[in-house]
């Protein structure tokens, strides 16, 4: 983690702060509230929401919670809030359909992990001047509401308004149901604002339209309307949705640090960067150096991005792990006689049969070819392991490597 020096101003706060963010509005109004804060010797109260819609956190959460940290190191108070009420909606934000509803038992069971996982990238004790991350959970106002008071939040906005809102825009226009109950999110993220009296709330650039209403509340209930920072969206492991949970394609910041590697190992080269700029401790100096490897044709990618590999294992596991998980991967591919520079064949994630699979990976020309290359010729193997079975069924989940006799591919699942 980067060190600040005490007592920064505004200004110098501001250009810490502002590093990799996407949007800051309104314009001006961050270095506003930071000079108010040196001024007045009051840390501002900076909020990031999330709900529990999964067991673990991934890398993807950990951008927004890396300028959290930043905040925090300077001096601000961190306000997270656990979306245990939200949780049980489901942000709509960038879904094409509604989300399935959670049980309160799965979004506490949820709630349990996060709490502990905040703390792989928060300080959790952290030192002299430095203020302890609060933690809230929105069910703790929520849950106290009367429907009176319920009615009385939805009266704040129309529903011409939310839908303004691209993806209920979109999913109108194509006649895709939209769920009143979602409608409720926009607004209950909004009115945590106004709970917690945030200075600043963060955000992924999907939220937007959420920041903005939080904005509109507080504005409503006659507080100070809190500065929006969106940070930008880590793309997935395959390079190009936003990486998530429910698409399979994320890496986990508990992954044992062997899976964590590899999944890395499995990023197109085109999405390296953006890993090493939103989810890695590196300094600024360190990053403009990689971003020159990464343009220069004449580099081999593969050991840029063993070394981004084994950054995030040393992040999230120690320097021993990271070392270790490295060794690890190049023993089990050298062992097998796997070149580094291994041609990447991305296909869709699921049910495959080993024929059709040796046919869409390049292997064989045809059906038949490829039935005679597994039942004849003996000369196919995944992973490293003969089969024999032209119809044997490959659940393509993970990446794989695709033998046949001297030919191979790495074959790369995307994610819907």
């Amino acid at each position: 983690m980067e060190t600040f020096p005490k007592h920064l101003s505004a200004e110098d706060q501001f250009e810490i702060l502002s590093r990799g963010v996407e949007d800051s509005l309104p314009q001006g109004g961050l270095l506003a509230r930071l000079k108010t804060s040196v001024a007045e010797g009051r840390p501002l109260r900076v909020k990031q929401g999330f709900d529990p819609t999964a067991p673990d956190i991934h890398l993807g959460h950990t951008v927004g919670l890396r300028k959290l940290r930043d905040f925090q190191a300077l001096g601000h108070q961190v306000v997270l809030i656990v979306g245990d009420y939200t949780g049980m909606v489901g942000d709509p934000s960038g879904r094409s359909k509604t989300r399935p509803q959670l049980t309160t038992e799965q979004v506490e069971s949820n709630a349990t992990t996060y709490l502990e996982q905040f703390h792989r990238v928060l300080l959790r004790e952290p030192g002299a001047g430095l203020l302890p991350v609060e933690v809230h959970r929105n069910g703790d106002w929520f849950s106290r509401m009367t429907f009176m008071e319920i009615m009385h939040l939805a009266s704040h906005y129309t529903v011409a308004r939310m839908l303004e809102r691209d993806d209920f825009h979109k999913r109108f226009r194509e006649n895709q149901p939209i769920s009143i109950h979602e409608m409720f999110y926009p607004l209950m993220q909004g009115y945590d604002s106004v709970a917690i009296r945030a200075d600043i709330e963060m955000g992924g650039t999907e939220q937007k339209f959420n920041l903005i209403v939080g904005r509109a509340l507080q504005e409503i209930h006659g507080q100070p309307q809190q500065v929006v920072l969106t940070v930008p969206l880590l793309p997935g492991l395959d390079g190009k949705q936003r990486m998530s949970k429910s698409l399979g394609n994320y890496i986990g910041v508990t992954d044992a640090p062997a899976e964590m590697f590899g999944k890395v190992m499995s990023i197109p080269d085109e999405a390296m960067l953006q890993y090493w700029r939103l989810a890695t401790d590196v300094t600024n100096a360190e990053l403009r150096a990689i971003e020159l490897e990464l343009s220069d044709a004449a580099i081999n990618p593969m050991g840029i991005k063993k070394r981004l590999g084994q950054q995030l294992v040393r992040q999230y596991h120690g320097e021993s792990q990271a070392t270790q998980a490295q060794s690890d991967f190049e023993t089990q591919f050298s062992k097998r006689g796997i070149p580094d520079d291994l041609v990447e064949v991305r296909l869709p994630a699921g049910e495959l049969v080993l024929h059709a699979l040796l046919v869409q990976a390049g292997l064989a020309k045809s059906g038949g070819d490829a039935r005679r290359a597994v039942s004849t010729e003996h000369s196919v193997e995944v992973d490293g392991a003969r089969i024999d079975d032209p119809m044997h069924s490959i659940r393509l989940a993970q990446p794989l490597v695709l033998r046949r006799g001297r030919r191979m591919v790495r074959v790369v699942p995307l994610h819907d």
